[in-house]
């Protein structure tokens, strides 16, 4: 079993190597290969995302991406590489749970699932201008939209729910949100044990500000997904504790801290490791199929928390080190 670890940027540098910790004392015959990518990997080398980088995530079959920072203008030949590295390894399902924390702020009735499809719609980055008039293609097909939705239902029957929302604007897109629906609904009747229904996108945000507990599961487009599982995520916690994995069929998955680089505390030991740490529970549940580790790691996260041992964006002035809740958290697994 074989991890590329890439830290990335900013925080990215010390969460990951928290969670790679916390790997370790859970699978001590883990093998983990450290990988460059990022915005300060560009500045050295030119290249974002280098090849040794993507052959090796390829090797590896299993990716910890930590963070990445952006330029603040259009640079000439700079990519995104989480982005990069989430097509070239067709890691098209994007899950995004929001499960209850013991901290202030975090709703204790919410356990949910977001399942974004993760490679078209107008992520696709197809845009054109004529003077004052700029386009964007909205792609989306079949074959994508069946795949993603898929993933959804057999990654709901795994985490034990049976409901499904899926979620659309195909009354104003009728072609595009109408074929995502359409095949999402197909796929599903596979499924007689879920029970599906169906949101406009607008509705959908509503009822996730609204009673958020009302949900199970949603599958949604690239751009509405992205959207829904940040306004989720503020039940959890906020973005800082937000987990994610993408996964495809390419026997290559990538964890994936939704929280961004960091750059105003970077460097000075207070970064919230916890969205790396549930980012590698979601591996260890979903990819390499180990629920008992999984859980092990979930429970000390909580119980670490629920201890009073929280980093200073949870815990203010009462917050601890980045390494004091990592010694907390290992002591405990």
């Amino acid at each position: 079993m074989k991890l590329c670890l890439i830290p990335g940027d900013g925080i990215g540098r010390e969460v990951v190597p928290v969670a790679a910790a916390a790997l370790q004392r859970l699978l001590p015959a883990v093998q983990l290969q450290q990988a460059d990518a990022g915005w300060e990997c560009f500045v050295r080398t030119g290249q974002a995302l280098p090849d040794a980088t993507l052959a090796r995530a390829r090797e590896c079959g299993a990716v910890l991406f930590g963070a990445v920072s952006s330029p603040a203008r259009k640079v000439e030949g700079y990519r995104s590489p989480i982005v990069a590295l989430r097509r070239e390894l067709n890691a098209y399902a994007n899950l995004r749970p929001t499960c209850t924390l013991p901290i202030a702020g975090a709703r204790q009735d919410v356990d949910m699932l977001i399942v974004r499809e993760n490679t078209e719609d107008l992520y696709i980055g197809e845009e054109q201008r004529d003077g004052d008039t700029a386009i964007a293609i909205k792609r989306i097909t079949a074959a994508a939209s069946r795949r993603v939705a898929r993933a959804a239902c057999e990654t709901l029957l795994a985490r034990g729910m049976h409901r499904l929302v899926i979620v659309h604007k195909a009354n104003i897109m009728p072609l595009t949100d109408g074929l995502f629906r359409d095949c999402c609904r197909e796929v599903a009747q596979s499924y007689p044990q879920i029970e599906v229904s169906e949101l406009l996108v607008d509705t959908a945000a509503y009822q996730l500000a609204r009673a958020p507990q009302q949900f199970q599961a949603l599958v949604a487009p690239n751009l509405y997904g992205d959207i829904l599982s940040d306004l989720a995520a503020a039940h959890g916690g906020g973005l800082g504790l937000a987990a994610s994995l993408n996964q495809g069929d390419a026997g290559v998955a990538i964890a994936e801290p939704v929280h961004g680089s960091a750059p105003d505390i970077a460097g000075q030991g207070v970064a919230n490791p916890v969205a790396a740490l549930l980012s590698v529970a979601l591996l260890l549940r979903h990819t390499w199929q180990r629920p008992d580790e999984a859980q092990r790691l979930e429970h000390a996260v909580r119980d670490t928390l629920a201890a009073g041992i929280a980093t200073p964006d949870v815990a203010g002035a009462a917050g601890v080190s980045t390494a004091a809740f990592a010694q907390a958290l290992l002591a405990r697994l």
